[in-house]
């Protein structure tokens, strides 16, 4: 028994000599390996944003075209395996309208095989934060591609084009010209507004030197304004039955072709957000809108670039001001065009947005907004058949998390929120104070009033806030475009030397690879899905693959289809709907052991697949 217990301690000794092996060795491995999230130097890092970035970029300012460019440049210098840079063209002054391309250049795909989202921003160019918007999330996915698998997936699966300004040109005559938060909205090709055969020779003038063009306000017996007891900055209505105090007297400025109006012939009146070709209208129905579709050089740079792309299947484009997520119709009539079916999609989205982004508004532009004839969203929508969005970045809403802020009134001067907003938050920095002038035309005036880059555009220390919530309203955009699935691959004998293939292809995303408006008018090509290495006989699209009931050979007895007699190996295909699947046939003379199936899809990428049989 002694002799028992002897032998067995040198085998426990053994046994536990080999667990501590097991262990040194494990512990070892485990200390070589890498964190999923590196450790920040300095303290902790804050959840949703990138640990450590390459590129440090302060989101709180904005940039002007050289500034844009440089960020986009250091992107790509950081992170050459993720994104690139290219020119769509030279805007109207020949500035390079640029393209960031953000998608994992190593996938295997290029990014024309993979379903891609457009952003741009700008196209008004006093509306600034669009840039900012676009960068924000360009800067974002690469940023967080190392330590993030969501972020690794869409970028394995998705392109991104992110065009920050499609209005170079006037972004910085408003960053670096005299200018008001509401000019110029268009662009900078020379143009006669007051007909006296002269070209942009009355704009703003800056009367008394202080780099600001606010507003002029006179004391007048007649006037119907008062100061505000509460705030002097501030004029504000007198009640029917009172006197007023002041008139007001319109922008800074002064008379300078002696034509009696003052800042009439300013740079940039028309818009270039009626210029698009769908639905557009001539200038006297439309106003803003110019010769004809696309007869500005930007806008003809965008079309020609999303022409070039048919994989777009998804779009977003920044504007400001108002807190909204719009779809199309931009007019009335234009809503029959929009499906139920492709509604339906936008509905998800829209109101998926609303909870991304707190008191944005979702809705078509028409209804909620105002109408618009010309506008780029329904020549994306309807043009190329792209889900498209347009946000109204930045609302009154956001000064005191109040529902009842009237936006309008707020640019308009008649609302107090804006004035205790920049006293208890800017100290003043967003307002000149009130200040005598004598008028060449006017006499005694004061002038006074915000600053350009306040009202329309968000401060500073709220501007990366806005840029993440829309940033990421845009990635759960592109993230449900197409995503193709090849399942369910099966095979059956049917004698005679001929075997019959069948292959489920899914789509695992919410948007379709053809919105129903295309389908009805086909505007994009259909889906093509290819059984290769195999000797085709004839291919089938199932109309009814999953009919009821069973007849002869147990086969589904109401089960149809339709046979595509010209080139039958690759079947065409309508559509693939949103979290929705067709099903395909192919009769095959032999007996394959493999299968090795192709889906070419525009806006659904290119997917393949293989397996044995």
């Amino acid at each position: 028994m002694n002799s028992m217990k002897n032998n067995q301690y040198p085998f426990a000794f053994f046994l536990s000599l080999v667990a501590v092996s097991i262990l040194a060795v494990a512990t070892r491995a485990f200390a070589q390996q890498k964190p999923t999230t590196p450790k920040d130097p300095i303290g902790i890092r804050a959840m949703g944003t990138p640990p450590n970035p390459k590129v440090q970029i302060s989101w709180n300012r904005y940039s002007d075209y050289k500034g844009l460019t440089d960020i986009m440049q250091r992107i790509v210098k950081a992170y050459p395996d993720l994104a690139r840079i290219e020119s769509m063209g030279k805007s109207t002054q020949g500035r390079e309208m640029y393209v960031l391309t953000v998608t994992d250049l190593k996938s295997g795909k290029t990014d024309k095989q993979k379903p891609a989202f457009w952003t741009d921003g700008n196209i008004h160019s006093n509306e600034l934060q669009g840039a900012e918007m676009a960068l924000y999330a360009a800067w974002y996915l690469t940023e967080n591609h190392a330590t993030s698998k969501f972020v690794q997936d869409i970028l394995r699966d998705k392109a991104f084009y992110f065009a920050p300004t499609i209005n170079p040109d006037a972004r910085d005559d408003f960053i670096h010209n005299l200018n008001t938060a509401n000019s110029p909205r268009s662009g900078l090709l020379p143009l006669d507004d007051d007909g006296d055969g002269k070209t942009d020779e009355d704009g703003f003038d800056d009367i008394d030197g202080d780099g600001e063009v606010t507003m002029m306000r006179r004391k007048s017996a007649n006037g119907r304004m008062k100061v505000n007891p509460d705030d002097p900055r501030m004029l504000l209505p007198a009640r029917p039955d009172e006197p007023g105090e002041y008139e007001m007297l319109g922008l800074e400025g002064l008379d300078n072709d002696g034509d009696g109006l003052v800042n009439e012939d300013r740079p940039g009146v028309y818009d270039p957000n009626r210029d698009w070709g769908w639905g557009w209208q001539p200038d006297y129905i439309q106003g803003g809108a110019y010769k004809y579709p696309f007869s500005f050089a930007e806008n003809r740079n965008v079309m020609q670039f999303v022409m070039s792309h048919p994989n777009i299947a998804g779009a977003q484009s920044y504007h400001n001001t108002a807190g909204m997520f719009l779809r199309g119709p931009g007019a009335a009539e234009d809503d029959q065009y929009y499906e139920p079916a492709d509604v339906r999609v936008y509905d998800f989205i829209g109101q998926t947005g609303e909870k991304i982004v707190p008191s944005y508004q979702y809705g078509a532009i028409h209804k909620i907004l105002y109408t618009v004839y010309g506008g780029e969203i329904d020549w994306f929508a309807l043009s190329r058949g792209i889900f498209t969005f347009s946000n109204e970045l930045w609302n009154s809403y956001q000064y005191f998390n109040k529902k009842d802020s009237d936006n309008t009134a707020a640019r308009s001067g008649t609302n107090p929120e804006p004035y205790d907003f920049d006293r208890l938050l800017l100290h003043g920095d967003a307002f000149v104070d009130w200040k005598p002038f004598k008028h060449p035309q006017y006499g005694d005036i004061e002038v006074g009033g915000f600053k350009k880059n306040y009202l329309r555009n968000n401060p500073g220390f709220m501007l990366e806030t806005d840029g993440h919530r829309n940033a990421s309203f845009t990635i759960f955009h592109a993230y449900h475009t197409p995503k193709i699935e090849v399942h369910d691959v099966v095979k059956r004998d049917m004698g005679g030397g001929f075997s019959e293939v069948t292959a489920t292809v899914s789509n695992a995303r919410v948007i379709p690879t053809h919105s129903a408006f295309d389908v009805k008018n086909k505007v994009n090509a259909p889906d093509y899905v290819t059984l290769k290495d195999a000797n085709v006989a004839a291919g089938l699209v199932m109309t009814n693959p999953d009919g009821a009931g069973f007849g002869f050979g147990g086969q589904p007895a109401f089960e149809s289809y339709r046979e595509q007699k010209l080139t039958p190996q690759s079947i065409e295909v309508a559509n693939i709907p949103g979290m929705g699947y067709v099903k395909v046939r192919w009769l095959v003379k032999g007996n394959p052991s493999t299968w090795n199936i192709e889906v070419n899809s525009q806006k659904g990428g290119l997917t393949t697949a293989s397996g044995k049989f």
